[in-house]
């Protein structure tokens, strides 16, 4: 490139990295065992550029000295900002304003971390001067923009002025930037140098762009990432997800697993791993919710009497008979940890039931079948002569979708009931069953099998995991006080509570949702059956159990959706060694024809 350098802003504490910037920089923190600034010098030190200019003032010691320990054969320069504990960043590029009126030039800030293309795009793009952006996500924080059709940046839009109706119209800054010499002589400096004689050292130097489009005097350009990765780290939490972001493939697979949700965190992820309704809540109640934001903010919730009330009416059960829980998790944890006796369980199966008990109490149950259908016959054959205090039955069952009908699963309690055994039934997916009935939640049938336990987790079936929802019912008291005396007063927030207080009059919605949805497993599963390498097996639940041939192990199909094209679905390896077999979640129509359309691709290779 020869006519090209980089400036890079390397001067901050980095406070809300804590203990991690105590002794070295910020841009000197690891990830992966490679640090940021390491990282970032390769990428530059690729590009041909005649020299990089790094601005340091914290730690400034140790990072020149580490920086002369790597192998960058680029000429490196440094500036010291010897005030950095006062000045923002726009004091720091005003000391290297001299160097920006010298070449072209790369502005890039230490705390990024971000794919090759990246840079390499950017420097090869024809036009001069450009402002790399991205779509706005929620977990992005700092400089948001507007853009036209045409790349103009029409605005840059400060904290105060932000609007979350206007989201979908904004893109973040990635703070990397390309000015031209002559966009920096003849715009940028003398703007620089005005709004810092006038405002002070303590703004940034974003604020100078702000300044120029304000004026419709600028001929800088946002160039728009194409899905590449990136990520800005100010604090351990980012730290952590560029960790599993920017990982090995293997490894990030590895870092994925051990995540229970949160993905939103993550940039242009597409998750067929966890499970929810693809349909619901519709969007009338969502605005409700979002009207009440405020005062169930700032309002503690009624407690656990009320929210008993509450989900009696919707589920037409007796309060006496049901008990909410911060999630099923709770009260599945507050169940089986107060079981007495030896417990059935079948598998493969969900595993939060079999973890709670010691592996001397767990009597469990294989089916034999290569596809791991059973029924009602072949459980009770298994446990007739198994000493257990109860039995766990997940019905659909995960993650194979195996599902037995509600007369045989009644037939089931009666007979256990005989025997003096309790059933415990999660229901969790019973709704997405093509029979809308199969539910065993009823005053009738609780009533007529005290030995029957239903849990269902509000969260899965009603598509709002973010409100941590579920239930237990039973007509055995006893087993209902036990749950209510094990959960804390205020499990529920306030969210919840008003969730299932005006859930009821959006039924309808809720019907016609799983309508749609069980039209829409049907289709899902005749594409996949079209994919010469994936197998789907028979499912009543909103996840389909796929075993996988042609040589295609789960693993390696996982890490290659995941690595390669931002799709997350669940390896089964450990659950079901002795099959390649994953699990993939329904989801809209266009997200399944996203999948579907990535599988073709990898069938071609």
């Amino acid at each position: 490139m020869g006519d090209m350098q980089a400036v890079i802003l390397a001067a901050g504490m980095g406070k809300r990295l804590k203990n991690l910037t105590e002794n070295n920089t910020k841009c000197m923190v690891q990830v992966n065992g490679v640090t940021l600034i390491q990282r970032m010098l390769r990428q530059l030190d690729q590009q041909d550029l005649e020299r990089i200019v790094i601005v340091v003032g914290y730690k400034k010691d140790i990072l020149i000295e580490y920086i002369h320990s790597l192998e960058v054969h680029t000429p490196i320069e440094f500036i010291e900002n010897t005030i950095y504990d006062q000045t923002n960043n726009i004091y720091s590029l005003a000391l290297a304003k001299h160097v920006l009126l010298e070449s072209d030039t790369v502005l890039l800030e230490s705390d990024l971390i971000f794919e090759d293309s990246v840079l390499t795009d950017l420097i090869q793009d024809p036009r001069e001067t450009l402002a790399l952006v991205d779509r706005y996500e929620s977990w992005m924080d700092g400089t948001v923009v507007k853009i036209s059709d045409r790349d103009e940046i029409l605005d840059f839009v400060p904290g105060n002025k932000f609007v979350f109706e206007d989201i979908p119209r904004y893109y973040k800054t990635v703070n990397i930037y390309k000015f031209s010499q002559h966009f920096s002589a003849t715009q940028y400096v003398p703007f620089l140098e005005a709004y810092s004689t006038a405002l002070g050292n303590n703004e940034y130097y974003e604020q100078v762009l702000r300044v120029l489009t304000l004026l419709n005097n600028t001929s800088i350009r946002a160039k728009r990432l194409n899905g590449q990765k990136w990520y800005e780290i100010d604090d351990i939490q980012d730290l952590d997800i560029a960790s599993s972001i920017f990982s090995d493939r293997d490894d990030r697979l590895k870092k994925m697993q051990k995540r229970y949700g949160g993905y939103w965190r993550y940039p242009k992820i597409l998750d067929f791993c966890y499970l929810v309704n693809p349909y619901f809540p519709p969007q009338r109640l969502i605005a409700e919710m979002k009207a009440n934001f405020e005062k169930l903010l700032t309002e503690y919730p009624s407690g656990a009497a009320v929210n008993s009330l509450l989900a009696a009416k919707n589920f037409s059960v007796r309060k006496e008979q049901i008990v909410v829980g911060n999630g099923a998790a709770e009260l599945i944890k507050a169940l089986m940890e107060n079981q007495k006796g030896n417990t059935g369980f079948i598998r493969p199966s969900f595993e939060e039931y079999i973890h709670r008990v010691d592996t001397e109490d767990a009597v469990v149950y294989v089916p034999d079948h290569e596809d791991f259908i059973y029924g009602a016959e072949d459980v009770l054959e298994y446990f007739q002569d198994k000493d257990i205090a109860m039995l766990v039955l997940v019905n659909p069952d995960n993650p194979t979708g195996n599902f037995i009908s509600k007369i045989d699963v009644i037939k089931m309690a009666e007979n256990l009931n005989q025997r003096g055994i309790l059933l415990l039934v999660d229901e969790s997916f019973v709704d997405f069953a093509e029979d809308p009935q199969a539910s065993l939640i009823s005053e009738e049938i609780l009533d007529a099998n005290k030995n029957l336990i239903v849990i269902k987790s509000i969260s899965k079936s009603y598509g709002v995991p973010g409100l941590r929802l579920g239930i237990a019912v039973s007509s055995d008291e006893s087993i209902i006080r036990l749950l209510s005396e094990e959960v804390s007063i205020w499990n529920i927030n306030s969210f919840a509570e008003f969730y299932m207080q005006i859930e009821e009059k959006y039924k309808p919605d809720y019907e016609r949702a799983l309508i749609r949805f069980r039209e829409v497993r049907k289709r899902f599963v005749k594409e996949l059956e079209r994919i010469s390498f994936i197998t789907p097996l028979p499912s009543e639940a909103n996840y389909i159990l796929c075993r996988l041939t042609e040589g295609w192990s789960a693993t390696e199909l996982t890490v290659r959706l995941l690595v390669d094209h931002d799709i997350f679905i669940k390896d089964l390896s450990s659950k079901i060694p002795a099959g390649d077999c994953v699990r993939i979640a329904v989801r809209t129509e266009e997200d399944n024809e996203r999948l579907v359309s990535v599988l073709r691709l990898l069938e071609k290779e």
